[in-house]
């Protein structure tokens, strides 16, 4: 009989804390991948499932340790400090697919070179056979243009792509069990669609196996054959995939699931496994009663019967990027990142966003946020005209009024910071608090609001999660108290409880305090649940606007026809033949 490509039995992770106190991240783990199964691990941020993966490739972080429990890779026993055993090498019988791409990525080496040199090292190809490889597996993970993208670097791509690009190596060479740690997390439907699709064949036809870390539960249905549920370093539930989400056991499976989004309607909250605390309520109205940025609603004096401007107002907006050559004063043709884009946002509704990566919505975000200058167009704020201005060259107010949530958690915390610096920041440098006791009163009415417990506060943002890292980011957004919060992906990296529990702390604020949403984001469920009009965009233009009740129940443009059928949900089970599923979630 062979052997499973993975069989992890009893494993216990355990990190020593500085006070002598210890951490039980993991606890008796146990689960087996077959070749060619998908193996899913879900539960919420923090529960233990990176960590598991982690200790299968010998990426625990110092002090954490394995103290019960074996790990083996296709009958053999690895050293859990090196992911290695006899015969076993990562990146060639092990691939890793990682959470966060750009860290994945090195910054100072174009994709070519970063391919190529697995291939070379581990299937000693030639310099030329290498590169015909590297591009056979951009096209193979969708990439357009394989043979452009090879000269790229890696912040030449978006998020997206990035993420393809590691897919693409660490399927490079056809490894026989692949760690998968958010795989799909910045891709957009389609690409997502693509990447299951090729996940999926890969171990039909090849016999891979895949540890599948997700918070995804329409990836799960998707592609997964078993699935273990974790919570507080435990598996509560384990199974096939058909009987766990549909008729799951354990309380705590019943209300994961039930936390997931859907795309059929529109829920007026979302449920949040386990209620939430009186504590988080409680903070979520203390930050409604903070004062809003003092700026002007008008540039120009108006008659006194006139409506009020729209709180932001993008009007034939184009941003073009000027393309490089090899040599000095050499310039390539330019790249038309956004063309021609208009649309109005109101005061107090939530306005999405959405389309494939690349397409140009984050860019419009960082035009919105002051972070870049667009080549034409104009932009105006309560009817103010900011067009052309950089954040650096905005008032104060203004500055405060639009704040930003980023779409990578890793890179936009401080990591020499405490986590309680971070948040007290905004608030001291708004005025919002004028001494450090009242500072850290805001802070930790931040943190409670967001799902954490007021002690992060004294901790380095290192120490946390994905998931629990971009809560500290929204949290950070929040602590301006601004009246336009721009989210780019601010849900990407948080398991469905999680993002329940945030998204109805935007509703509270935006109840509260009329809190105005641009929501950029590929989960199109979460989409459907928060806003009121939408905008479809590809290549650069709006393709199709309206509300988000006639844009998911009849949409007129064949591409958002398209990306609609492609959201996976539950009732991915019935059409894969493993459950009936009627009506159901998502």
């Amino acid at each position: 009989m062979t052997a499973p490509v993975l069989e992890i039995a009893g494993l216990s992770v355990t990190y020593p804390l500085a006070d002598g106190r210890t951490v039980d991240a993991v606890q008796q783990a146990s689960l087996t991948v077959e070749a060619g199964q998908v193996h899913a691990l879900v539960g919420e941020s923090g529960a233990g499932k990176t960590t598991i993966g982690n200790a299968v490739l010998g990426l625990l972080d110092p002090p954490g340790r394995i103290t019960a429990g074996s790990i083996r890779v296709t009958g053999v026993e690895i050293d859990p400090a090196t992911g290695r055993g006899p015969g076993i090498r990562l990146g060639r019988d092990i691939g890793a697919v990682f959470q966060d791409p750009m860290t994945s990525l090195n910054p100072l080496f174009t994709i070519e070179s970063q391919l190529t040199e697995t291939l070379r090292c581990h299937k000693g190809l030639s310099r030329h056979a290498a590169r015909a490889e590297a591009i056979g597996l951009l096209q193979a993970v969708g990439i357009p243009e394989p043979e452009r993208r090879l000269a790229h670097y890696p912040h030449q791509l978006s998020g997206g792509q990035r993420q393809r690009v590691v897919i693409a190596a660490a399927l490079s060479c056809q490894p026989r069990l692949v760690v998968a740690d958010e795989p799909t997390t910045a891709l957009d439907v389609s690409i997502q669609a693509q990447i299951l699709d090729l996940l999926r064949r890969l171990c039909d036809e090849r016999g891979i196996g895949i540890l599948l870390v997700t918070h995804n539960m329409g990836v799960v249905a998707s592609i997964a054959d078993q699935v273990s549920i974790m919570q507080g370093g435990r598996i509560v539930e384990q199974g096939p995939v058909g009987r766990v989400l549909i008729a799951p056991q354990a309380p705590y499976s019943q209300a994961l699931i039930g936390a997931v989004p859907r795309i059929d309607r529109r829920l007026p909250r979302f449920p949040v496994p386990g209620g939430e605390t009186e504590a988080a309520v409680t903070a979520r109205h203390a930050l409604s009663q903070r004062p809003a940025p003092d700026v002007p609603t008008q540039s120009a004096p108006e008659a006194a019967d006139a409506a009020p401007p729209p709180l932001l107002s993008v009007e034939r907006l184009v941003v073009e990027y000027r393309g490089g050559g090899w040599l000095p004063g050499m310039r390539g043709q330019p790249f038309r990142a956004v063309d021609d884009v208009s649309f109005t946002v109101r005061q107090g509704e939530v306005f999405g966003l959405v389309g494939e990566s690349g397409c140009g919505k984050t860019t419009i975000a960082n035009v919105v946020a002051g972070l870049i200058k667009p080549s034409s167009g104009r932009l105006r704020y309560a009817g103010l005209a900011i067009a052309g201005q950089g954040a650096s060259a905005r008032t104060t107010p203004m500055r405060r009024a639009i704040q930003m949530v980023f779409q990578d958690p890793y890179s936009s915390l401080n990591p020499r910071l405490r986590v309680g610096l971070i948040l007290a920041e905004p608030v001291l440098f708004y005025r919002l608090a004028t001494t450090p006791a009242d500072a850290a009163a805001d802070v930790a009415d931040l943190l409670v609001a967001v799902g954490l417990e007021q002690d992060a506060a004294a901790r380095f943002p290192h120490t946390f999660s994905g998931g629990q890292r971009q809560r500290l980011s929204i949290a950070r957004a929040l602590g301006a108290a601004p009246r336009l919060l721009v989210c780019d992906e601010p849900t990407s990296s948080l398991d469905v409880s999680v993002q329940a529990q945030l998204l109805n702390l935007l509703q509270d604020l935006r109840a509260a305090t009329g809190l105005t949403l641009l929501l950029i984001s590929h989960d199109l469920a979460v989409i459907r649940q928060m806003c009121d009009r939408v905008a479809v965009m590809q290549s650069g233009r709006i393709v199709e606007e309206a509300s988000a009740e006639a844009l998911f129940t009849t949409p007129t443009h064949p591409y958002t026809q398209r990306l609609l059928s492609l959201v996976p949900g539950l009732e991915s089970l019935a059409k894969r033949g493993l459950a009936p599923v009627s009506g159901g979630a998502q």
